[in-house]
């Protein structure tokens, strides 16, 4: 795979220097150029038993010529030693459980397939590097859990002061050491702004070696299709239409991994875009007009962004077409309080299910597109998959506000609750974040 920026399509680099360069030097995203064909995999990939061997051979296919195959799947069983779980609620929607990783959350996929990328590329290489963040919540803490220890990085979170979960803050401003945690006064476009302005400082370019690990870097995404390959290869169909994937979004990088993937010849029969009310993306589908906003602070606080950065990606994907992006995706929003009452909902009608804020959005979404397409007399036998994005006890307050329940916490979470936090504020401007970064690595 080769990428280019939208602005320079024909200044075509390798995986390698997309993954370490982050934003590219014109200020756009890279994206992929030319389409991997993963059609002639699909067969082979039925057959395969396991997550992880999906990976191996789906890497092989995707990460040349950067990797050879035989390294390819060498870097996808370092990267992944946790799998995604596919849950059947009923006949029409299935819940992706992503939250199986270290972090408890899907940013785990992208974040430890990052680390282990750069650790290779690195381990041949004598130099440092900086991973730039900004976090609305879960890309933090997976992002912290990936990259601690590592030698040869250091890690810069900023995340919005008071718009985190407590349990979110504890995961990443607890573990010190190449871990270095920024609390913005603002919000997370705030974060996402000064990431975006510090990559294209020319001092700090010329005096540090940044990268990111935010759906901005292209190799976030790549790992994520692997899921959307394994779901849809471990789906038993009531029909014979390819299912539906529901995606929560916020900054609507999970969704794009999931269009790279169905680009590259995974049938899929829609997107469904769930929001929460920050519904940018959900009005251009119906309208056509793209209008950032500041975000609205919600209870599924990582998706509350007003200017999703991977909106780019989509628009080059579907070539700036907006009838074609909405033929593929459809795009709904859900308030705080359907939000409640969805999560009621599952936990009394699924047998105890506990899900947290943004997989209720996700399947609160797909509820209402079942039954919009049951009244329209469209077919009464499509699937949904519902990607649930985040362990319930990550939110174990709002889930106890719902239903009752206060989840169990896994250990790996309930660790991090004792340890001190360990953060500096600043406020907004890129000076104060500048003069952070200079004075630390510069």
């Amino acid at each position: 795979m080769k990428f280019a920026s939208r602005l320079h399509p024909h200044q075509v680099v390798s995986f390698r220097e997309a993954l370490f360069t982050g934003l590219a030097a014109d200020g756009g995203l890279y994206h992929p150029v030319g389409a991997p064909d993963l059609a002639p995999l699909l067969p082979a990939l039925r057959s395969l038993r396991s997550f992880g061997q999906v990976a191996e051979e789906a890497c092989a296919v995707l990460l040349e010529p950067d990797f050879p195959p035989e390294r390819a799947r060498s870097l996808a069983r370092r990267a992944f030693p946790f799998s995604p779980v596919l849950r059947r609620l009923d006949e029409r929607i299935l819940l992706l459980e992503l939250f199986h990783g270290p972090s408890c959350a899907f940013k785990d996929f992208g974040a430890q397939f990052l680390a282990a990328a750069m650790e290779a590329f690195l381990e041949v290489e004598a130099r440092k590097i900086q991973i730039l963040v900004a976090t609305s919540g879960d890309t933090g803490s997976a992002v912290a859990q990936a990259f601690h220890g590592r030698t040869g990085i250091d890690v810069v979170i900023l995340y919005p002061s008071g718009r985190v979960s407590g349990l979110q803050e504890k995961q990443l401003t607890t573990l010190g050491g190449n871990v270095h945690a920024l609390e913005v006064r603002g919000s997370f476009d705030d974060c996402q702004r000064l990431v975006k302005e510090a990559f294209q400082d020319p001092t700090l370019r010329a005096r540090l070696e940044l990268t990111s690990a935010n759906s901005i870097n292209v190799g976030r995404l790549i790992p994520q299709c692997l899921y959307y390959l394994h779901a849809a290869t471990r789906q038993r169909k009531v029909g014979s239409e390819p299912p539906s994937i529901c995606v929560p979004s916020g900054n609507f990088g999970n969704l794009t991994a999931g269009v790279y993937a169905w680009k590259w010849g995974l049938p899929v029969r829609r997107f469904i875009a769930a929001t929460n009310v920050n519904d940018v993306v959900p009005l251009y589908l119906r309208n056509g007009s793209f209008d950032p906003r500041p975000s609205v602070q919600t209870l599924s606080n990582a998706m509350d962004v007003g200017n999703p950065s991977n909106f780019e990606r989509l628009t080059e994907i579907f070539q700036g077409s907006r009838e074609a992006m909405a033929s593929q995706i459809e795009g709904r929003s859900i308030t705080d309080e359907r939000t409640l009452a969805t999560m009621r909902d599952i936990h009394s009608r699924h047998g105890g299910v506990l899900v947290d804020p943004h997989t209720a959005v996700g399947y609160a979404a797909a509820r209402d597109y079942l039954r919009d397409r049951a009244e329209r007399g469209e077919s009464r036998r499509e699937q949904v998959i519902v990607l649930s994005t985040a362990h319930p006890a990550k939110f174990s307050e709002i889930v106890a506000r719902a239903t009752g329940v206060t989840p169990v916490m896994p250990e790996r979470l309930a660790q991090c609750l004792a340890l001190p936090k360990k953060s500096r504020l600043i406020g907004t401007t890129l000076k104060e974040l500048s003069q952070f970064l200079l004075d630390s690595f510069g």
